[in-house]
C-alpha cells in the first residue's frame, strides 16, 4: 500500500478540526513522514438507528487518513453499545438488548459510506467489538481491571457531580471505559479518533496499551460542534442532524444553525478545500453577510449525503417555500444589531405598541414564525436574512 507523505497534507490532518494529540504532535507526523502505516479506528455505538453529525465529524478525519494511505478501522460498539457511555451524563443511561443495538447499527456501513470508503484498494475495515469482549471470563476481566483505579474513575466530572448530588453511580458505568480501552488491545491499534468528550476513555486505552507491553499508542481528540450556547449537537440535547435525513430537511436544518456554527461545520464535517474555510472565516468576521456561507454549507452537507442534484434542488425548496413565502413585498427590514434575538426583534418591530409579556405569549402559543418555521423560545438566537411572521398579519426581516 502507497503511504502518501507530503508534509502540507499530513499537517493538514493533524490540524484541522484537532484539539489534542498524545503523547504529541510531533511523534504521530515523524511516523506519518516517515511512510509508516498507521492502523487507527474510532468506534460509534448504536444508540440511535442513525448516524449524526457529530459522529460525520470522526467519520471525515478518518476519511483524511485513508486518503493518505492509512489503514482505517470503523468500529461498531455492538458490546458497548449495550452498557452505554457514562461520558457527561448526569444519570444512567438505559442498557440496550444485542437485538435493540444491531437494529440500530443496520445501516451504518452505508451511512458511513458518505466518508469512508468500503470497496477500493485500502478500503475500510468494519468490526464489531462483540467479537471479542464476547470471549471475556470473569477472570480476564478482572486482570483488566486490575490496571485501573476507582480513584481514577470516581475524579470524572460526572461521577463528582452525582456524588454531590446523591445520585447513584452504577458499577458498569467504571466498567464502560475499560471496555472502550480493550478495543484498543484487541485491534493492536497505533491511534485512536475521538472527539474531546471521549479523552478520558481514549486515555484509558492508552494506558492500557503501555500496560500489557502492547505500544504507545496515540490519541487523537477532535473539535464538538456545539451550539451557540456551547452545549454539544448531539442525540442528547435534541439538536443532532442525522445523516439519513430527507435532502429538503437536512438543507433547512442547516439552514436555522446560529451563525456560529457555520465555519466549524466547514472545517469539521466537510471536505471543503481547508484554505477555502479559513478566507470565509476571514469574510464572515469583516461582516461580511453569513447566509450566503450557511447556504453554502447546507449545499455542501445536503450534497455529500444526498448528491449535487438533490442539494440543488433542496436549496431552490428552501428559498421558494421558506425563505420568501407568502412575506410581502415591503416588509420592515430591521438592523441584526438591534435584534440578536427573538424577543428584541418583536420588541423592536412593535416598539411600545405590545407589552414584553404579550410577546413572550405570542411566542409560547405557537403564534412566532422564524422561516416559516414555529419558534418555541423567545431566547432563539436571529441571523441577517431571516423573514420573521408575528400573529397573521406582521412580518418583518433582518438585514
Amino acid at each position: 500500500m502507497n503511504i502518501i507523505t507530503d508534509k502540507k497534507r499530513i499537517a493538514e490532518v493533524l490540524e484541522r478540526g484537532v484539539e489534542k494529540i498524545f503523547p504529541d504532535k510531533k511523534t504521530v507526523l515523524a511516523k506519518m513522514l516517515s511512510g509508516e502505516r498507521l492502523k487507527l479506528y474510532c468506534g460509534f455505538d448504536p444508540s440511535a438507528p442513525s448516524l449524526h453529525i457529530g459522529n460525520a465529524i470522526l467519520l471525515n478525519k478518518l476519511a483524511q487518513f485513508q486518503a493518505l494511505g492509512h489503514e482505517v478501522i470503523f468500529l461498531i460498539g455492538d458490546f458497548t453499545g449495550m452498557i452505554g457511555d457514562p461520558t457527561d451524563k448526569s444519570a444512567a443511561r438505559q442498557t440496550l438488548t444485542r437485538e435493540e443495538v444491531m437494529a440500530n447499527a443496520k445501516h451504518y456501513q452505508k451511512q458511513a459510506s458518505i466518508y469512508l470508503d468500503f470497496h477500493g484498494d485500502n478500503k475500510a475495515k468494519v468490526m464489531y467489538n462483540s467479537d471479542w469482549h464476547d470471549d471475556l471470563s470473569f477472570k480476564d476481566l478482572i486482570g483488566l481491571a486490575s490496571n485501573f483505579t476507582v480513584q481514577q474513575m470516581l475524579a470524572r466530572e460526572m461521577f463528582q457531580e452525582r456524588l454531590k448530588k446523591e445520585k447513584p453511580i452504577f458499577l458498569h458505568e467504571f466498567l464502560y471505559p475499560l471496555a472502550q480501552a480493550y478495543d484498543s488491545v484487541a485491534m493492536d491499534v497505533d491511534l485512536e479518533i475521538g472527539g474531546n468528550d471521549q479523552m478520558f476513555n481514549m486515555l484509558c486505552g492508552r494506558d492500557l496499551m503501555k500496560a500489557l507491553g502492547k505500544k504507545d499508542k496515540a490519541v487523537m481528540t477532535l473539535k464538538i460542534l456545539a451550539d451557540a450556547g456551547g452545549v454539544k449537537m448531539g442525540k442528547t440535547t435534541g439538536n443532532a442532524l442525522f445523516l439519513d435525513t430527507d435532502s429538503a430537511n437536512m438543507y433547512g436544518i442547516v439552514m436555522s444553525w446560529p451563525d456560529e456554527v457555520i465555519v466549524p461545520a466547514m472545517e469539521l464535517a466537510t471536505t471543503m478545500d481547508w484554505e477555502e474555510i479559513k478566507t470565509i472565516a476571514k469574510e464572515l468576521k469583516e461582516d461580511a453577510n453569513p447566509r450566503d456561507a450557511k447556504m453554502r454549507l447546507a449545499r455542501e452537507l445536503t450534497a455529500m449525503c444526498h448528491g449535487v442534484k438533490e442539494a440543488e434542488e433542496a436549496g431552490e425548496h428552501f428559498k421558494t417555500t421558506i425563505q420568501h413565502k407568502t412575506a410581502p413585498a415591503d416588509m420592515r427590514s430591521l438592523p441584526l444589531k438591534n435584534c440578536p434575538t427573538v424577543l428584541d426583534g418583536l420588541i423592536s418591530y412593535f416598539g411600545e405598541t405590545k407589552s414584553k409579556s404579550d410577546l413572550r405569549r405570542l411566542i409560547e402559543q405557537g403564534g412566532v414564525m422564524v422561516n416559516n418555521k414555529k419558534v418555541a423560545d423567545f431566547n432563539d438566537r436571529l441571523s441577517r436574512g431571516d423573514v420573521i411572521k408575528a400573529g397573521k398579519r406582521d412580518w418583518f426581516s433582518i438585514k
